[in-house]
């Protein structure tokens, strides 16, 4: 089998989750009983996990009570993290949110991140993945669990990173919407959408995310994450990122969140509407006619010139303005699957490796998974 038949069959593995919808969501507060993780001069990581994950929980079922909220603890008890990931499982769940706090060795470091699944992009993020699975050495039986892994090894944290592909677009999409939400509702400074090997989330068979939504060893953000108002507009943030991600799997408008948060625009994630063909001479050959894939490279507060040097070897650049103060840079927009993962390739290949798929019918913003099974009943 080619890379490429590879990349699509596991494509359509994930359409079988994200075609359902989002039913049932399990909500990981990190930590807990005799693992307390990271601490500040005032807070315990289990703590804020825990106060956090109850309150987004209580936001959905108030919300949307159509959806099943499993807690993977809903008090101070330690749960083994191959035990979360089977709780997980075994309620069929369509998201998997795990919730933590970060430490760093200055108090200068701050800011709140998103995590999914994949590769070790920087050796900070391969620090912050083998911080999370030190836990396992507080388990029973942790080598039998985990096949032998060593937390303390960088091979070990990056061969397991490996193994849930198929679910990696959806899980980058709703980390988008999460650090959206997290600057714009809770004030918090953007460190951005990244790759690590999190063990908590190797098993999980959905689109999964881990979430440092601040750190315990920064004064400022101790105090934010400590107080019952930091708590509950980082739970407001989740929410409102699950509210569109919900929305974008299921193709309807939810009044939940504009109900709930009636000052907030909508927020269009990243990529999430298509280049409009009079904004720029870049947006030429644009059509949005049918199922049309591209890749996001780049997005700036500033509008990049054609000419910067950034721009001169990616394929196919298309620039748009969504008129919320950032300029989105696409490459590539063909109907084309396997071209499409080419150009992801040559983008990757050019520096760009944070770069993501995305794909519209007829002019929408639509999942991946969706996208390849409408060309897929058209073929």
């Amino acid at each position: 089998m080619s890379k490429r038949s590879l990349a699509v069959g596991l494509w359509l593995i994930g359409s079988l989750v994200s075609a359902q919808g989002v039913k049932t969501v399990v909500i990981d507060a990190g930590h807990g009983g005799k693992d307390p993780g990271c601490h500040g001069s005032m807070i315990n990581e289990k703590e804020v996990c825990l106060n956090i994950s109850l309150a987004l929980g209580a936001l959905i079922e108030e919300h949307f009570p159509e959806v099943k909220v499993v807690y993977t603890r809903k008090t101070d008890v330690f749960v083994e993290l191959y035990k979360r990931a089977s709780i997980a499982n075994k309620a069929k769940a369509d998201l998997f949110i795990c919730i933590h706090v970060n430490a760093a060795g200055s108090a200068a470091a701050h800011g709140a991140e998103t995590y999914v699944l994949g590769l070790h992009r920087t050796d900070d993020n391969l620090a912050v993945a083998k911080r999370e699975n030190a836990a396992v050495v507080l388990e029973d039986n942790y080598e039998e669990n985990y096949e032998g892994f060593d937390p303390n090894s960088d091979e070990g944290n990056i061969i397991f990173s490996l193994y849930q592909s198929a679910y990696l677009n959806q899980s980058l999409e709703f980390a988008g919407h999460v650090q959206h939400y997290f600057v714009e509702h809770a004030g918090r400074h953007d460190r951005g959408v990244r790759q690590a090997g999190f063990l908590v989330l190797v098993k999980t068979a959905m689109p999964s995310v881990l979430i440092e939504t601040g750190f315990a060893t920064n004064p400022a953000e101790e105090k934010f994450l400590a107080s019952q108002q930091g708590v509950q507009k980082m739970a407001e943030s989740l929410f409102m990122a699950f509210a569109r991600y919900k929305k974008s799997r299921e193709g309807a408008r939810y009044a939940g969140m504009a109900k709930a948060f009636p000052h907030l625009k909508e927020h269009h994630s990243p990529g999430s509407n298509p280049p409009s063909s009079e904004s720029s001479e870049a947006s030429s050959g644009i059509s949005k006619e049918g199922v049309h894939f591209a890749v996001q490279f780049m997005s700036s507060k500033d509008q990049i010139p054609l000419s910067d040097p950034r721009l001169n070897k990616i394929p196919e650049v298309h620039v748009y303005d969504q008129n919320d103060g950032w300029y989105r840079y696409l490459s590539g927009w063909t109907s084309d699957y396997h071209v499409i993962l080419s150009i992801k390739d040559k983008v990757h290949n050019l520096g760009y490796t944070d770069a993501f798929l995305v794909a519209y019918n007829n002019g929408e913003k639509i999942g991946i998974s969706q996208a390849l099974s409408i060309v897929g009943k058209k073929d």
